[in-house]
């Protein structure tokens, strides 16, 4: 049987699906559903929503088509499935000399998905997004390959980089792989007290990798304070990844209350010396901080968690800082609350990257938080910002074209690739993205 009845969920587990699920192994049986019964893509279910759902519907697993399918070490080039896993790529070339040159946050995340949301890493404002990097990607519409890239069929290539998998399914591509001196990051920590200095450091920074944790439960005078990271890829004998661990089932409701929050952040900030450090990791630790703790979700218990993550210019710094306002405020926050400074570069007319301040607060699955995240998504498109689709869960259709003004180019690419809608997924619905403005 192609098809098998499934329950799936995407990380935050607040939003679900029922439906049926296919899980080719080789391309001539992908070509062959994406022929008889075309249905969205999904790869590691590691977007936050509903990006990745199709409830009711069809959807088609890629990670069995997980292979390298050739290097140039000349160019750089690197072709694989889109069912391979980022972080098990950069594994497998970083000792070699060469990285894919956008990791986001997990190694977890599919080469097909990187692709489909146009994911940025820590290093945004020095190497832009990943689809920046794509030198090709061979296209599945309705069985039929096509070949497309930034000069090749340049309107539909800007249409599926960061396309949420809707002009077609993703069967591989080729990306432009960078250099490097090692599988090794020289990191330094630096405590920062306050939102001002937090800005000034981003600002300053000149590391090739930046990421800030903010302490969003902090207030006064303490605003904005936490870590700022600055990494840089190094050579060196790895001590080796150790062993992972794992949350063995859902949390109790009060395993992320606000006193406990409170103490775990204040503790957090604190183990890092006022004088700062420096040290030397394998690369994972510090792309993939989370990755060594499997099923980490499960620390919000059974109902999930909502992200809100959000870029707003550089001019909508004070627009930010009232948000943090708001979140400190709420005490619903949890620890997981990061800041970067990014750059211009972005892909695609739906990517979210723009230069400028962009926060990410996870948020318990409660009425008060859903309430909050609304407000927090109005402040940002007043700012002139956006939201990130690839985190989103709670977003309705009435400032989509607001936020991102290539809508309209991106749809009219997206009639002709997939006419009959066959594609749509839960999010696209509820976005209202295949609507005209």
């Amino acid at each position: 049987m192609r098809w098998k009845e499934t329950e799936y969920t995407g990380w935050g587990r607040a939003l679900r699906a029922r439906g049926r699920l296919a899980r080719p192994e080789r391309l001539s049986t992908l070509i062959e559903l994406s022929a008889e019964s075309p249905a969205p893509a999904i790869g590691m279910l590691r977007s936050y929503g509903d990006v990745a759902l199709n409830s009711g519907g069809r959807a088609i697993d890629m990670t069995r088509l997980d292979r390298i399918l050739g290097f140039d070490p000349e160019s750089g080039i690197v072709e694989v499935e889109a069912g391979v896993n980022i972080g098990d790529l950069g594994l497998t070339f970083a000792a070699r000399g060469w990285i894919p040159p956008v990791m986001p946050g997990t190694g977890f995340a599919t080469i097909g998905g990187c692709i489909a949301n146009d994911v940025h890493g820590k290093n945004h404002h020095v190497a832009g997004s990943f689809g920046q990097h794509v030198a090709e990607i061979t296209l599945l519409q309705n069985g039929r390959r096509k070949t497309i890239g930034p000069e090749r069929n340049a309107g539909l290539f800007r249409a599926t980089v960061g396309g949420l998998g809707q002009t077609g399914v993703i069967a591989s591509a080729k990306i432009r792989m960078m250099p490097c001196k090692g599988d090794m990051m020289v990191l330094t920590e630096r405590r920062i007290d306050d939102w001002e200095g937090f800005l000034s450091a981003l600002d300053g920074t000149r590391a090739d990798y930046a990421v800030g944790w903010i302490d969003a439960t902090a207030r006064g005078g303490a605003l904005g304070r936490g870590i700022l990271e600055e990494g840089e890829i190094t050579s060196g004998i790895s001590p080796g990844r150790g062993r992972a661990r794992e949350v063995p089932f859902d949390a109790p409701h009060w395993a992320l209350s606000g006193p406990v929050v409170r103490a775990f952040n204040a503790a957090y900030f604190r183990r890092v010396p006022a004088a700062g450090r420096t040290s030397v990791k394998p690369i994972t630790a510090p792309f993939f901080p989370l990755d060594r703790l499997h099923n980490w979700n499960r620390l919000y218990g059974r109902r999930g968690f909502h992200q809100f993550q959000c870029v707003v210019p550089l001019a909508g710094a004070d627009s930010l800082r009232r948000m943090l306002e708001r979140i400190a405020d709420s005490g619903l926050a949890s620890p997981l609350a990061v800041l970067k400074r990014m750059g211009e570069g972005r892909g695609g007319y739906l990517s979210f990257p723009m230069e400028g301040y962009t926060l990410a607060v996870d948020f318990p699955n409660r009425p008060a938080a859903v309430t909050l995240i609304g407000k927090l998504e109005r402040m940002s498109a007043d700012a002139g910002g956006r939201i990130y689709f690839a985190k989103d869960s709670l977003a309705g259709p009435e400032r989509v074209a607001e936020m991102y003004p290539d809508h309209q180019r991106w749809l009219k690419e997206v009639r002709k690739a997939d006419p009959e809608g066959a594609l749509i997924t839960d999010l696209v619905r509820r976005l209202g993205l295949r609507e005209a403005r």
